[in-house]
């Protein structure tokens, strides 16, 4: 599934550019019923609490050369108090709907990594 994605990326990113990992990720959650969105920050190894979702930081990467560029970033979401997830691979800002959530209530994608 990551060469998948990985082949999907942006020419640029995939052309050989040098990517580095963030110290953690900026996240937006929406809630799809009352219109709410949130932003919120995870670092890498680290859960967040959004609306009903528990969203768990692997790792978040970028261009080196360009800090502000395509981020993308491995999350595993899962309802609170559930043990199956029901998201587990990279998500990329991007190109949002490319690997998406699929929940009939929440949304959650990736703006930015956070950098040093």
């Amino acid at each position: 599934m990551v060469a998948v994605l990985l082949a999907l990326l942006p020419a640029p990113l995939v052309a050989g550019d040098a990517v580095t990992s963030g110290t953690g990720a900026m996240l937006r959650g929406l809630d799809k019923v009352s219109g709410q969105t949130e932003d919120f920050r995870v670092a890498t190894g680290g859960t967040a609490e959004i609306y009903g979702l528990d969203v768990a930081l692997g790792d978040c990467r970028y261009p080196v050369e360009n800090p502000t560029g395509d981020a993308f970033a491995y999350l595993t979401i899962w309802e609170r108090g559930q043990r199956q997830a029901i998201f587990d691979g990279w998500m990329i800002a991007s190109s949002p709907a490319l690997s998406a959530l699929d929940h009939s209530r929440y949304d959650v994608w990736v703006i930015r990594c956070m950098t040093p």
